[in-house]
């Protein structure tokens, strides 16, 4: 490749990635803020039921991004890559400012959740659109020997958003007051918000930058020769031949992918957060710094799939994911366990408040503790004894919160696992973009591609958080029930990819 066309190949990764990147953050800042969106839009009766309905509502985002693979890849095909995906960036842009404007739910009630919901499917139909766009662009201006690397550089834009996303939350948490229990009390209140109204300013510099770039040369090519297609949607999903690579490229690729995705990394924080009960900070940082530390590989594996294939790199990722997601997840709950430490310090009593509620008759009395355990664990049950005297009779409602902090061992070994989790990501994940690009011819390779791709992701891979969390509350007994879902998921996958997948499609047929 000569310099100036390793210098265009670079501009367009560079103009492609910053939109794209901050697609995947506007879209993921929902999900990393499940448990603060959870008592903003939902009655707070049941935190249990609203952190499942935020989830649900996460989810939904997920699940309509097939159909905006629909409508924007057949605008793709029909008017070009660059057009279909500015206007994605301009529609996700604009609904996630818009969710940061929604009033509470104790302000308008049920509009609240719903407005939201409405919300989430603008910014799913957007993502739709986005991610096949900006992969096919890439990989029509990469040479077919090198496709892997390049298009390997617009894979590490959905972890890093997930990485953005995170570490906005973490700024805007500490920095909103001196004291920090204070500046939590204002994000939790509102500040949360901030994050969600901040994205604008980036998608408007986002927006300049696409309107800079030229159409791919293989689109324009095809646009002058007259050769584009007149019905992408019938080219793809009804002529046999193309259709069976579709449900191959989902079946026996994205799906495995989606699944091992969003459990290595957003199943992993809920789990954390959730069920390990480690505070709101550690829980996070464990996944920045697991993103930080593993994200370098997507390129490592996209680089190795040129010259070894695509195949089996990826179907190493599911497998190495079917064995040991258990064992993973299991010393995840081990580090954070009680039961495995030495209490250290008798549980002292730190603090004991009493407060009015509502009126005389409604007292809360808040009691603080605090256990220490060896290795640094650090154990705060915060217990909430609401007393109801209004009829006459004393009734007591009781609220358990309970947050862990694990010393910096155990911390660094959670860092680890995680890692081990998000490379089985760039493992599956570096190389498919290219792998998808390959197996579609170009007239109608927007719409052809972005389909499998965001039904595994979105449907499959999207749904993972919201149904292993739903397992952990039906099926209490077994903490790591949830993993059966991206486990069999994945495994069907695997089966079907071994079995019907080539290792090596031939670049340059499909161009």
């Amino acid at each position: 490749m000569q310099q100036n066309e390793t210098k265009t190949i670079w501009q367009v990764i560079a103009a492609s990635s910053v939109g794209t990147l901050i697609e995947w953050y506007d879209f993921y800042i929902f999900g990393s803020l499940a448990p603060v969106l959870a008592a903003q839009f939902f009655p707070k009766t049941n935190p249990t039921a609203a952190l499942l309905s935020t989830l649900a509502t996460f989810a939904a985002g997920f699940i309509v991004r097939p159909f905006g693979a629909l409508v924007f890849g057949r605008l793709g095909d029909l008017i070009g890559r660059k057009y279909t995906f500015l206007l994605t960036l301009i529609i996700m842009g604009g609904s996630t400012f818009a969710i940061g404007l929604v009033p509470g739910y104790e302000t308008i009630g049920f509009a609240a959740p719903v407005i939201v919901l409405l919300l989430r499917l603008l910014q799913g139909l957007a993502l739709g659109g986005e991610y096949g766009g900006a992969a096919t662009y890439v990989a029509e201006h990469s040479p077919s020997n090198r496709r892997g690397y390049y298009t390997s550089w617009i894979q590490t834009t959905a972890t890093l958003g997930l990485f953005v996303s995170l570490g906005v939350i973490l700024i805007t948490r500490h920095n909103l007051d001196a004291d920090l229990t204070k500046s939590i009390a204002k994000f939790n209140n509102w500040g949360w918000r901030i994050p969600f109204l901040v994205s604008i300013v980036l998608v408007i510099v986002s927006i300049y930058i696409r309107l800079r770039m030229k159409e791919s040369p293989l689109f324009a090519k095809l646009k002058t020769e007259g050769k584009t297609s007149v019905n992408p949607l019938k080219e793809s999903f009804v002529h046999k031949g193309n259709l069976k690579m579709v449900l191959l490229a989902l079946f026996g690729a994205t799906m495995g992918q989606g699944v091992v995705w969003y459990t290595g990394q957003f199943y992993a924080q809920s789990f954390i957060e959730n069920v390990c009960k480690v505070d709101f900070d550690q829980s996070r940082t464990i996944i920045i710094w697991a993103i930080l530390f593993a994200t370098p590989f997507f390129v490592v594996f996209g680089s190795w799939s040129d010259k070894v294939g695509r195949k089996w790199i990826m179907m190493a990722g599911m497998l190495l994911a079917i064995i040991t997601y258990r064992p993973l997840f299991n010393q995840l709950l081990s580090l954070t366990d009680t039961k495995n430490k030495i209490e250290l310090t008798d549980k002292k009593l730190i603090e004991k408040i009493s407060s009015n509620i509502e009126s005389t008759k409604d007292v809360s009395i808040k009691t603080i503790t605090k256990t220490v355990y060896e290795g640094g664990l650090l154990l705060t049950e915060i217990k909430t004894d609401t007393l109801f005297t209004e009829t006459g009779k004393n009734s007591i409602k009781p609220d358990i919160k309970i947050s862990k902090k694990v010393g910096t061992g155990d911390y660094w070994k959670m860092v680890a696992l995680v890692f081990i989790m998000i490379l089985y990501v760039t493992m599956v994940y570096g190389p498919i973009a290219a792998f998808l690009v390959e197996m579609f011819p170009t007239k109608i390779r927007y719409t052809s591609m972005s389909l499998p791709y965001h039904v595994g992701n979105g449907v499959f891979g999207g749904l993972t958080p919201f149904i292993a969390t739903l397992l952990t509350t039906i099926y209490t007994g077994d903490k790591l029930v949830g993993l059966w879902y991206p486990v069999l998921a994945a495994a069907v996958c695997l089966v079907i990819g071994v079995l019907y997948i080539s290792n090596k499609i031939d670049p340059d047929v499909n161009d």
